[in-house]
């Protein structure tokens, strides 16, 4: 990638994700140009997904002409003129982001082919996905347990396919363990997704969009579309702990799919171990605090943060360590048996979203 292209992402990233901006740069340095195009390129559609007052006709025409700018520059300058011209995007780092939608388009194509297959397959599926399930979308939840099954693998079960792909290009041993890792990585992708969902879940139903699965809840005695105060019922908090220790269960997936990347590979492990220790953090207050109403009572701090990357760091080198690092990060965490997840198991998607 040309100079002009890899500054421009850097520029780009720290204002839409703080995460990413400190996990990316861990990577090795072959990797993290496609990395952060393709952060950029999904956070892209996300700011699609989020104009709550577009109807779901107008979003596909944004998405199809997201995914025609991979190839076509007019396509590209269409895509930014057009939802720009919409007047819903707001704030102005998405709207830096949306009007230099060309020039990450443009540095998409400055990348190595097998690169440019991974992220194109990988952008596909969500935009695809995200249009699917935009005639979902509610304040009262998702039908059931495998749509929010379902939505996990569109927005972020095809993200940890498209890292496994990226990482075995650039390692044999993680090429050998390809068809291994790729469950595990759909499996990693739902627990980081479903931790957004419960933290975000107060912030989400403001804007009229609620991703919670209604079965989980009429399980136990709670209809989400004819309960408004969901947070005093007890049955609304012991859902909220199930998907909790679902979200758990994914988790421990993604640490084994961590530990089977080399220890050699420094940068792959602390941009996995760094993700998942943030993750297992903020389901230990949901989980401490199942009646939250706000996701900020939710987020872990600063200090914590650095704690978390400092135990990584001085563990990533030995599993035993590593794996020590995790279990303590799990403690008090609820669990449940796998044959007690049914549809919220990773797997297949019962969606055509493969492409």
């Amino acid at each position: 990638m040309r100079p002009a292209s890899l500054a421009l992402q850097d520029r780009l990233l720290p204002g839409v994700s703080r995460t990413f901006a400190l996990t990316i740069p861990q990577l090795p340095v072959s990797l993290r140009p496609a990395i952060t195009n393709a952060y950029l390129l999904c956070r892209i559609a996300d700011t699609v997904e989020d104009s709550t007052e577009m109807v779901p006709d107008e979003k596909d025409a944004h998405y199809q002409r997201l995914l025609a700018g991979l190839d076509n520059a007019t396509a590209a300058s269409d895509f930014s003129e057009a939802l720009l011209g919409t007047g819903l995007v707001q704030d102005p780092l998405e709207r830096e982001l949306v009007e230099q939608t060309p020039g990450v388009l443009h540095a998409f194509g400055e990348l190595p082919g097998v690169q440019q297959t991974a992220l194109r397959d990988c952008l596909t599926t969500m935009c695809h996905g995200m249009a699917d399930f935009e005639r979902l979308k509610n304040p009262h939840g998702l039908p059931d347990s495998g749509c929010l099954r379902d939505y996990c693998y569109v927005v972020a079960g095809c993200v940890g396919e498209m890292l496994t792909r990226l990482f075995a290009d650039t390692h044999p041993r993680i090429h050998e363990q390809q068809e291994e890792l790729r469950p595990l990585s759909v499996a990693f992708g739902q627990g980081l997704q479903m931790t957004n969902i419960l933290k975000d879940v107060w912030d989400d139903r403001q804007r009229g969009i609620c991703w919670l699965p209604r079965d989980v809840f009429e399980a136990r005695g709670v209809d989400l579309e004819k309960t408004d105060d969901w947070q005093d019922h007890p049955g609304f908090r012991e859902g909220i702990r199930y998907l909790v220790a679902v979200a758990h269960h994914h988790l421990k997936l993604a640490q084994e799919y961590t530990l089977r990347i080399p220890a050699s590979e420094v940068g792959i492990r602390r941009f996995c171990s760094w993700s998942i220790g943030m993750a297992l953090a903020t389901l230990q207050k949901i989980s401490t605090h199942p009646g939250y109403t706000a996701g900020k009572q939710v987020k872990i701090s600063r200090r914590h943060l650095r704690l978390i990357v400092a135990a990584s760091n001085l563990s990533i080198g030995s599993d035993t360590l590593l794996r020590g690092v995790f279990w303590l990060g799990r403690q008090r965490l609820p669990s449940v048996p796998e044959q007690d997840i049914g549809q919220l198991l990773a797997g297949q998607v019962s969606g055509d979203y493969h492409t």
